[in-house]
């Protein structure tokens, strides 16, 4: 019987971060493609849309005028998912009907007072001034004895759901650590408990010696698909150096940061002549009064787009029921990505 190939034959991979198997299923990659065809979205956007309510000066759905701001802009979205003043209490019927009450704040975060640029199409010195914004934003809403977990993200593109197409990202922030961050937590604490370092360290340290994986680097942080990525272009952000949060990034990395994410969401745009639809988001420490020296700062993008700009990945059947699954390989999205060049398409045209 032939040896087994990682390239060739079905696998199981361990994700180690959040503690989670994913079936790597490389042979499907060769069959005929007879799935959903979209069709590619054409966005040419003005610099200013008077009907955007993100737009500088702009009245939103509330009645509240945005300011006339010149860079980023921040401010409670009218329509949070959560709410400051929620009264405590619950629900609680045989260990089986439990409901409780679950307090937070809901802020938007315009990148950028320009209708038509996504982070890809910025300048690092605009891109750092988003990551000044989440270091603050963080900072003083995880001051707040009302507040356990900051989760920073953005949604790009109509495919990922977003209902306003100016540049933005969202930051929720709880009375309790959700689900995601949660996990990673267990899984951080246990090694660390058991090694005496971050479990992302000693993760980087096999990815830059392997090599494989990697997409981009600069002097403070890494870009790399995860060895257990799930979704096709999945790529995770990781700090070289193991900061527990944002707020401890140091003029420099927080430099380095902004340049990593301009590199990467080019890539992103290049790989399919597209503004390339993502959810991203920063996964860091609690925000609890605790040190949580487990936790090491990185950040997730998973995209949806699978073969080309109208081929898409779902999240069907066996993935709902039991795995998730992959056809192609991390190894060979790393290598189609940290392919592309770091000059943005339109330039070329």
């Amino acid at each position: 019987m032939a040896s087994f190939d990682s390239t060739e034959h079905p696998h199981r991979r361990f994700n180690a971060l959040a503690g989670e198997w994913v079936l790597v299923s490389p042979h499907r990659s060769k069959r005929p493609w007879q799935g959903q065809q979209e069709k590619p979205q054409v966005e040419q956007r003005p610099v200013y849309d008077p009907t955007c309510y993100l737009c500088p000066g702009n009245s939103r759905v509330g009645g509240e005028v945005n300011p006339q701001y010149e860079s980023t802009f921040v401010f409670d979205n009218d329509f949070g998912a959560l709410q400051a003043d929620v009264p405590t209490g619950g629900l609680n019927e045989g260990g089986l009907l439990r409901a409780e009450a679950e307090s937070g704040i809901c802020r938007v975060i315009c990148f950028s007072p320009r209708h038509d640029l996504t982070l890809p199409e910025m300048s690092v010195p605009a891109i750092r001034q988003v990551v000044d914004l989440w270091v603050n934003e963080f900072q003083t809403l995880g001051a707040r004895p009302d507040i356990n977990y900051v989760q920073i993200f953005e949604n790009k593109g109509t495919m990922m759901g977003s209902s306003n197409l100016h540049p933005h990202g969202q930051i929720w922030a709880q009375r309790t650590v959700p689900g995601e961050p949660a996990k990673e937590g267990v899984q951080q604490l246990a090694y660390f408990q058991e090694h005496g370092r971050t479990l992302l360290a000693d993760y980087l340290a096999l990815e830059l010696e392997k090599k494989q994986r990697v997409v981009l680097e600069n002097e403070h942080f890494v870009v790399l698909v995860p060895f257990w990525a799930v979704w096709p272009f999945e790529t995770l952000v990781v700090s070289r150096r193991p900061v527990q949060d944002i707020t401890q990034l140091t003029p420099e990395e927080r430099d380095a940061l902004a340049d990593a994410l301009r590199r990467l969401t080019i890539r992103y745009d290049n790989l399919f002549n597209i503004s390339f639809p993502y959810s991203f988001g920063l996964h860091q420490r609690p925000t609890d009064g605790q040190e949580h020296p487990e936790w090491h700062l990185h950040m997730h993008f998973y995209p949806p787009l699978l073969r080309s700009a109208t081929v898409r990945k779902f999240m069907v059947g066996y993935e709902l029921l039991g795995d998730p699954q992959r056809d192609i390989t991390p190894e060979f999205s790393a290598d189609k990505l940290r392919g592309l060049a770091e000059v943005h398409y339109k330039e070329t045209e």
